[in-house]
């Protein structure tokens, strides 16, 4: 309520300053068009976040990518998604880190984790979870045939105080291991290395990012819960499309969406029909009008 009334004496100000302002006056007319600009954008975002109404919507989140079968073509695809992720991280000034790598022998990554921190970024991010297929002329071709390559997200949001999720010790299969990487700080000669496995779901997270083990367990539990707690959400809602009868809400583990490369330019979302011709752009982190789509559309 509090930010609405700030809002809303914000437009009664720009609004009074643009009756008394004079049509020679270009220095005010460009600060007020200015302040309108910036009005508009916030009013933009506070009606984004009034959408997203979820328990866990204001939270970070952990974004796993995996790559799918194909070897180094997909390999490479999972980590050109990776770094548009990382790119719409920067453009929000979000923090991130990367808790898991697993890399591929040649190019590219196998899997990757990341930690999200901002405002809403589980919010805005949270219909990302899905396939996502590339379609190009291969650079690991020496042919240059064209490629498809799949690979898939699943996010989570990071669990806070405020929202309760029971493990039970005994569910948990706790490992440890060497910590691998390209080298640097992600290599260690020790077991630091934590993978968990939660037996009546067979969920397996894991975390390796940092050299102490308990850092590293604690963690990977924090992922855990994110990960049953999910489950639980994707549980809810199917069992409430189950009852609409709902058939158009993209499942786990099916496509979203498709970034085709060749023999024409297009990144199309499969459950909305948003389509952009610039994939450059959309692979350089500008993602916004997929992710709105996805969240406004009511399946």
């Amino acid at each position: 309520m509090n930010s609405f009334l700030s809002l809303e004496k914000e437009y009664d100000e720009l609004n009074e300053l643009i009756k008394i302002t004079n049509d020679d006056d270009e220095k005010l007319i460009s600060e007020i068009n200015k302040n309108t600009k910036e009005l508009i954008e916030k009013v933009r975002k506070k009606e984004f976040e009034n959408f997203l109404s979820g328990e866990a919507d204001p939270n970070g989140c952990f974004l796993e990518v995996h790559s799918g079968a194909g070897g180094v073509e997909a390999q490479d695809w999972a980590e050109m998604i990776v770094r548009m992720y990382t790119r719409w991280c920067e453009k929000k000034k979000f923090n991130f880190e990367i808790l898991e790598e697993n890399s591929g022998e040649e190019a590219g990554i196998k899997s990757l984790t990341l930690k999200i921190d901002g405002d809403y970024a589980y919010g805005w991010l949270k219909k990302e979870s899905g396939i996502h297929r590339l379609v190009r002329i291969s650079p690991f071709d020496s042919n240059s045939r064209r490629h498809t390559s799949f690979a898939s997200v699943w996010i989570y949001p990071v669990i806070d105080e405020k929202i309760e999720v029971n493990l039970n010790e005994k569910d948990l299969r706790i490992d440890t291991y060497r910590a691998s990487g390209a080298g640097g700080q992600h290599v260690n000669k020790t077991d630091s290395a934590v993978r968990i496995t939660h037996l009546p779901t067979k969920v397996v997270v894991q975390c390796q990012n940092n050299r102490s083990q308990h850092k590293n367990k604690a963690t990977a539990l924090s992922m855990l819960k994110a990960r049953i707690y999910e489950i639980e959400l994707q549980k809810k809602e199917s069992e409430q499309q189950s009852k609409n009868q709902s058939k158009s809400e993209i499942g786990w583990g099916r496509q979203i969406r498709s970034y085709v490369m060749h023999p024409y330019k297009m990144v199309k979302d499969l459950r909305n029909n948003t389509e952009i011709s610039n994939c450059n752009s959309v692979l350089d982190g500008n993602i916004d009008v997929f992710l709105e789509a996805a969240l406004f559309k009511k399946n």
